[in-house]
C-alpha cells in the first residue's frame, strides 16, 4: 500500500506523521448576513471581497431547486452525474466551484468554513434561490452545515449530507473519537512535498475504495479526480485541510430544522463514518441516515445509480 494511502486509512493512525502544522478546532461565527452581497457577471457570481465564483445551472429555471456542495479538492464537475440526472427530472440544478477551486478565483485568504458558506450564501442570493434543497459531499457537508449555522433556513426546505465532515473529524479533548492531528498533517505533507503524486495516490487508493481486493478501478475517475484537483489553487486546498478537518460543526448541526437525509458509506477510508455520517445523524433531530454496505468515501460514482435515486426519492417525498 502507497505511503500516502497508509496516511488515510483507519487502520494504521498510529503510524501517521507527527505534527508539524498546527490546526485549531473554529467554532460556528454568528448569524451573517451581510456577508451574501454579491453581483452576477455571466456565469459568475463576484463576491463582497471580489472573489469570482464560477458557477453551473442546469434544467428548466422553473423547477425545484438544488444546490450541490464539493469535496476536497475538487470542484463543481465532480456533481455531473447528478445534475445531469436530476436536470432531466425537471429539477434546477447549480453548483459552483468553491473559492480557490476549479474555474473559481483562488484568494490567498479566506480559505476558510466560514467564507465557504458564505460563498454558498451569496450564489443563492445572487440568483435568488429559494426552497432550495442544499447538498454537500465531503468537505461541501461542512459548507451546507456551517451555511445552516450562519444563514439559517429561510431560504432551504431540505439538506443532505454526503460521505461528510460533520459533526467533526479531528480529535480534541472534547472530541476524543476524531482522527489525531497527525493524520491531516501528514496530508499537508504530503501536499508540499508532490501535490500531484499524493491526488492520484489519494484517487487511485482509499477515495474510490481502489485499495480493497477486487477492486474494479476506472482511471477514468482516477484522471477525472486528479485533473479537478491540480485545476484547483495549491495555497487554497492546502488551507482547506485545516478547514475541513478542525472545523467544528456540532453547533451548526443543532440548528437544523428542516429534512435531512445523510448517506455514507460503511467503508469510507477518508471519513470514517463513525465518527461522521452516524454522529451528524445523531445530532439532527429527525435525520434520516441511509447506509452503503462497503461503499467508499466516493459513492456518488461508485454507487451513482443508487445514490442518485436515493437523492430522487427524498426529493419528491
Amino acid at each position: 500500500m502507497k505511503t500516502h494511502h497508509r496516511i488515510l486509512a483507519t487502520t494504521v493512525l498510529a503510524m501517521a506523521l507527527q505534527s508539524t502544522f498546527p490546526a485549531h478546532a473554529a467554532p460556528p461565527a454568528a448569524l451573517a448576513p451581510t456577508t451574501t452581497e454579491a453581483t452576477l457577471d455571466g456565469n459568475y457570481v463576484v463576491t463582497r471581497d471580489k472573489v469570482r465564483l464560477f458557477y453551473k445551472d442546469w434544467g428548466p429555471k422553473d423547477g425545484p431547486v438544488v444546490t450541490f456542495s464539493h469535496g476536497w479538492p475538487l470542484s463543481s464537475d465532480s456533481w455531473e452525474s447528478q445534475m445531469i440526472f436530476l436536470a432531466g427530472k425537471g429539477y434546477r440544478v447549480i453548483a459552483h466551484d468553491r473559492r480557490g477551486h476549479g474555474r473559481s478565483s483562488q484568494p490567498w485568504d479566506g480559505n476558510d468554513m466560514d467564507r465557504y458558506a458564505d460563498d454558498l450564501a451569496a450564489v443563492i442570493h445572487a440568483l435568488d434561490l429559494r426552497d432550495v434543497t442544499a447538498v454537500g459531499f465531503s468537505t461541501g457537508g461542512g459548507e451546507v452545515a456551517r451555511y445552516i449555522g450562519r444563514h439559517g433556513t429561510n431560504r432551504l426546505k431540505k439538506a443532505v449530507l454526503v460521505s461528510a465532515v460533520p459533526p467533526m473529524m479531528l480529535r480534541t479533548s472534547d472530541n476524543p473519537d476524531g482522527l489525531p492531528l497527525a493524520v491531516f498533517d501528514g496530508i499537508r505533507k504530503a501536499s508540499l512535498e508532490n501535490r500531484s503524486q499524493l491526488y492520484i495516490d489519494l484517487a487511485s487508493g482509499p477515495f474510490y475504495g481502489f485499495n480493497r481486493p477486487g477492486a474494479k478501478v476506472s482511471k477514468g475517475l482516477i484522471d477525472s479526480w486528479w485533473a479537478q484537483g491540480m485545476q484547483a489553487g495549491h495555497k487554497n486546498t492546502f488551507d482547506s485541510i485545516a478547514a475541513f478537518s478542525a472545523t467544528d460543526f456540532r453547533q451548526d448541526l443543532e440548528k437544523f430544522d428542516l429534512p435531512t437525509l445523510v448517506i455514507h458509506g460503511s467503508d469510507d477510508q477518508i471519513v470514517p463514518i463513525d465518527i461522521s455520517g452516524k454522529a451528524a445523524a445523531a445530532r439532527i433531530q429527525g435525520a434520516r441516515l441511509i447506509v452503503y454496505p462497503g461503499a467508499p468515501h466516493g459513492l456518488t460514482d461508485t454507487h451513482k445509480d443508487r445514490f442518485n435515486q436515493d437523492l430522487l426519492d427524498f426529493l419528491e417525498h
